[in-house]
């Protein structure tokens, strides 16, 4: 059977929105006001900021000038943390994002302008706020909830630390209870929620930890009820690691793909990475690469899953769960442009994480999720290659769907070629320190045209018969066309 994946995800650019952060509506629709952190001040594990939907439908037009397409929404459900993560109701937009609601107008509004939208489900675990498992806590093994939850023995102790949860909560974590997967009944509730956003016109989900869940079958039928109701619904897993088990066709479109993540900050940030801010986590941005090691990581990679997967990964620098990228850098805005340009050109979904684009740092969470800066903190340049970048792969289906070639290494500077058809975009990174430049022989077989407007960037370049003549300055990168 061949593999499909939705379309619209090879030309998308996405962009990574942690609601609570992100932008306050200009009026306040909440029929009651709350305390709310100061927006600017650097954020806590629990408090709130206030950003809200009717804020992120006021910011569309400026997503949509950025050149995005498509927004992946971290939790929206009604919850009692600030990321959401801890579901109380699974049908209900938080009332503090402006409830249903807001939900649909934005999404009416982003429709409107062509940009997908897709929510994260967090199907493993769920809040003790859960009704289902608030019923478990008021009446104990009466509860006719009891098989929903990995329940141990009793008694349950959600709240006090002193005595045994007694429960299976996500990474022992008693906030977050664990479903019994093997009830047909938490089966189908979960597959229901899957087909009531999607009937209410949803693009995708992006699916927490699904790993977590090893009952047989289970995302296959997701797959399959969720492709009943819309063929080109997207459905991306958070899966740090190799993926191949998830990504056979079969179950997701793509993963959250670290695996281009690590090598690529590796090789554009090099010795200058943080240690302490990547050290532990699910993903290992070091030791440094040059442009040798960075290629095998790559090759690797493009090995690792069929082509119609490549073009449907969700690619990332950081989100939510990591540092930023400036942060991890230890402030180097080069790496971040370097890093941009590998990500705007690799095969693949590219996913912008809010502020990334005007120069957002942030250390590990809560400090990656600072509230969106105001326009007289933005660092315009970085906005300005984030948009050239950006106009460029809307321009140029080779950058979207193109074969991916790598035609040489020398040093720190890295070449490939994006090609369809008779065109042939050229990409070089320059991540030294030095002045650098690379001579390479390519077959005419491979790239038929010799590109030498330099498109982006800064660059000399020179042909000679089939020989590439190259001249890139320090920490620089181009792309010929």
């Amino acid at each position: 059977m061949a593999i499909q994946t939705p379309d619209w995800v090879k030309n998308a650019i996405f962009y990574q929105i942690f609601p609570d952060r992100f932008a306050q509506g200009t009026q306040q629709r909440l029929p009651y006001t709350i305390p709310l952190e100061a927006w600017s001040d650097p954020p806590t594990l629990q408090g709130y900021k206030g950003g809200n939907l009717w804020g992120v439908a006021e910011k569309l037009d400026y997503l949509q000038d950025l050149g995005v397409n498509a927004i992946y929404f971290t939790p929206i459900f009604q919850s009692a943390s600030n990321h959401r993560y801890h579901t109380h109701d699974y049908y209900q937009i938080d009332p503090i994002l402006g409830g249903n609601e807001a939900f649909m107008v934005l999404l009416e509004e982003a429709h409107r302008r062509d940009i997908k939208v897709v929510l994260d489900g967090v199907f493993n675990h769920t809040g003790r706020g859960f009704f289902f498992f608030s019923d478990i806590l008021e009446n104990g093994p009466y509860s006719p909830w009891v098989d929903w939850f990995k329940i141990e023995k009793w008694p349950v102790s959600a709240y006090n630390g002193s005595f045994p949860a007694n429960y299976v909560g996500w990474d022992e974590n008693r906030a977050l209870p664990e479903f019994n997967h093997e009830n047909p009944q938490v089966r189908e509730y979960i597959m229901k929620i899957g087909e009531y956003w999607l009937n209410l016109g949803i693009d995708g989900w992006r699916l927490d930890v699904p790993f977590e869940v090893e009952v047989p079958g289970f995302w296959e039928e997701f797959r399959d009820r969720v492709k009943a109701i819309n063929p080109e619904a997207y459905i991306v897993g958070e899966v740090w690691r190799d993926s191949r088990p998830w990504l056979d066709g079969k179950q997701f479109d793509g993963v959250m793909n670290y695996l281009f993540t690590a090598p690529t900050i590796a090789f554009t940030a090099g010795d200058r990475v943080v240690m302490d801010l990547v050290e532990g986590h699910d993903y290992y941005p070091y030791p440094a690469l040059d442009a040798q090691g960075y290629a095998q990581k790559i090759e690797s990679l493009l090995e690792m899953y069929p082509w119609e997967i490549q073009l449907t990964q969700l690619n990332l620098l950081d989100s939510h769960d990591t540092a930023r990228l400036l942060s991890i850098a230890d402030g180097d805005r080069a790496t971040v442009e370097l890093a941009t340009l590998l990500l705007m050109t690799f095969p693949g979904a590219p996913s912008i994480y809010y502020g990334d684009e005007v120069g957002l740092p942030g250390r590990i969470d809560p400090d990656s999720r600072r509230g969106f800066p105001f326009e007289k903190e933005w660092n315009l340049e970085v906005l300005d290659y984030h948009k050239k970048l950006i106009a460029l792969r809307h321009q140029y289906p080779a950058l979207r769907t193109g074969e991916y070639k790598i035609l040489g290494m020398q040093g720190m500077v890295y070449v490939f070629a994006r090609i369809l058809g008779e065109t042939a975009l050229i990409v070089a990174i320059n991540a030294g320190t030095e002045k650098a430049t690379a001579a390479i022989k390519l077959d005419p077989a491979v790239l038929k045209t010799q590109p030498s407007q330099v498109l982006y960037g800064d660059a000399t370049v020179r042909w000679e018969a089939m020989q590439l003549y190259l001249s890139l300055p320090p920490r620089q990168g181009c792309i010929l066309a």
